[in-house]
């Protein structure tokens, strides 16, 4: 597959401002678990504990609603299937900073369940606006500004809190929310392309739709998040028992940052190596941490930790939308949001339980012999399955863009909207 240029795919319509949007509609999620953790426990005066919880509540709805709300945006549109969390997001985070903790962790529950589904949305319509042969580099992209977004939206967050209160906190993470939603409605990307619109679907059997290739890409999102939970509780962890906990903040930039130079070397290289592979290479990558004495060694061992983070995560994301129908990648993409979760609720108590009993090291073993298991078991499956021809190709390693995808110079020189050129690949998922 030929590479391609970030500018190239900035300059396609629409791309550019789908990147913007994302990027502001995205960091009221990612500053909301510290927000709601700080608010616990400053100001409710509870432990970590029940933070926790509150905090979990929250992931809870977020796990069972992405399928649900993905499911809505394939159905009804994105302007219309948004407007109802708009509304309930409003209500709740108007609310949460004047609630009791019993009441606060419902109101989490309900947040999570109509949490504005920006990440999956953003995907969905990148699928739409970017031609086949350029996805990669565009999923790259978004991987990247997804890393910008968790690094600078939770000191925004813990400022808030401590240089005001967790209450205007908790309020500024409502009204991003709701101006998160907005801007997306305004903005309205396209999550169909304009031929899939006006033409007929038959539905697809469920069987067909749930396949072999689509189970072993899930298991590739359960294990990448295994394996980065596990890696953050570790890293904590290790700081912390060596008296250097401030220098957490800083360190886990350092592991974003390796990140975001993996994602742009990836999405600018000719190679696109299976997403699986690439889950495997983020368990193997995150073992030098285990071994790290010192904080230049750790430091160093976590900038290698990230280098293969958002390459992993833009595969499977680039994937998803290759094996699936066009008019099923909402609910898709929720599952994928969904199976993400899983991942993080498996693997922080684990790689804690182990850290407990063990050392740090132990934690950041313990992530990437999971992780990196479930991603050899994946890579079984789809060997299997391949020999018995049952397995999406694109699962198992990517394959040229077909010829009648144009690139991206063509579509600009012929004047066409990417929309109506993009031919969708529909094998079973």
């Amino acid at each position: 597959m030929p590479s391609t240029t970030y500018g190239a795919v900035l300059r396609l319509p629409g791309v550019a401002r789908l990147f913007v949007v994302s990027f502001l509609a995205r960091i009221p999620a990612a500053m909301v678990g510290v927000v709601l953790t700080l608010h616990v426990v400053s100001t409710l005066d509870r432990g970590y504990g029940q933070a926790g919880v509150v905090v979990g509540a929250a992931t809870i709805g977020m796990a069972l609603g992405a399928p649900w709300r993905g499911r809505l945006v394939d159905k009804l549109g994105l302007r219309r299937a948004i407007a109802p969390s708009v509304v309930v997001e409003s209500a709740v985070w108007l609310l949460a900073p004047h609630l009791t903790y019993e009441l606060l962790i419902v109101a989490a529950v309900v947040a999570g369940l109509f949490l504005v589904p920006v990440f999956s949305v953003s995907r969905q319509s990148l699928s739409v606006l970017v031609p086949l042969a350029h996805q990669k580099a565009a999923f790259s992209l978004d991987s990247v500004a997804v890393e910008l977004t968790f690094m600078l939206s939770p000191v925004v967050g813990v400022l808030l809190a401590t240089q005001a209160s967790t209450s205007v906190a908790l309020t500024v993470v409502g009204a991003l929310t709701v101006a998160g939603g907005v801007l997306l409605m305004w903005a309205n990307p396209p999550t169909r392309s304009a031929r899939s619109t006006t033409e007929p679907v038959a539905e697809p059997p469920r069987q067909r739709l749930i396949s072999p290739a689509l189970v072993v890409l899930l298991l590739a999102g359960v294990a990448a998040s295994f394996v980065l939970v596990g890696t953050d509780v570790s890293l904590v962890a290790t700081l912390n028992d060596s008296g250097r906990s401030a220098d957490v903040g800083w360190m886990i930039a350092l592991w974003a940052g390796g990140s975001v130079i993996g994602g742009l070397v990836h999405g600018a290289s000719h190679r696109n190596p299976s997403p699986l592979l690439l889950v495997a290479l983020l368990a193997l990558a995150t073992v030098p941490a285990a071994f790290a004495s010192g904080q230049v060694w750790l430091a160093v061992a976590v900038v290698v930790a990230g280098l293969p983070c958002a390459p992993a995560l833009s595969s499977i994301n680039a994937t998803l939308v290759r094996l699936v129908p066009e008019h099923r990648r909402g609910e898709v993409m929720g599952w994928s949001g969904t199976m993400s979760t899983v991942g993080n609720a498996l693997g922080a108590p684990l790689c804690g339980a182990v850290i407990d009993r063990a050392t740090p090291g132990a934690g950041f073993m313990t992530a990437a012999v999971v992780g990196g298991g479930l991603a050899v078991v994946g890579l079984v499956v789809l060997a299997l399955g391949r020999g018995r021809g049952r397995v999406a190709a694109e699962v198992v390693e990517a394959r040229p863009a077909p010829r009648h995808v144009p690139t991206v110079r063509a579509v600009r020189r012929r004047g066409a909207a990417p929309t109506r050129r993009v031919r969708v690949r529909r094998p079973s998922r």
